[in-house]
């Protein structure tokens, strides 16, 4: 008989508790969870809206006319580049500098290569086979 009453005092502490859990749990509406009700019009100008990170970026650097172009560019770190080569010559791009030495391309004369900026600071680079080709891609 006792252990019957032991179990039933149990069972009757254990409603008490989930329900003083859920009083003091905001069964209340004193609105001050205004997260629950509120609401927000959507934009309606169709632009897409992002709660998230920021996806990385891919930039284009165009290798042609003996050039670089643009020569200097900025991205944020994860963000990619890519040299598109299209020009009467072969050309490449090599790091100038510590920090710019993964900058290592194959020698092209039609075609593309790209190379994602992990750290950041300012990687300075050039065509090994025109030195007058110079550009700098600065990463924040």
């Amino acid at each position: 008989m006792w252990i019957r009453r032991q179990s039933s005092s149990r069972a009757l502490l254990l409603v008490a508790v989930v329900a003083g859990a859920l009083v003091a749990g905001g069964c209340s509406s004193n609105g001050s969870n205004s997260a629950a009700t509120s609401t927000t019009a959507a934009p309606t100008s169709g632009a897409a809206t992002s709660t998230g990170p920021a996806a990385p970026a891919a930039v284009t650097v165009e290798v042609k006319d003996m050039k670089f172009s643009p020569a200097d560019i900025t991205v944020k770190a994860g963000d990619t580049v890519t040299w598109k080569f299209d020009d009467r010559a072969p050309h490449n791009v090599q790091g100038v500098g510590d920090i710019a030495m993964a900058l290592n391309s194959p020698i092209i004369h039609k075609g593309q290569w790209s190379y994602t900026f992990t750290t950041p600071g300012t990687y300075r680079y050039i065509c090994t086979l025109h030195a007058e080709m110079k550009g700098t891609v600065t990463v924040q």
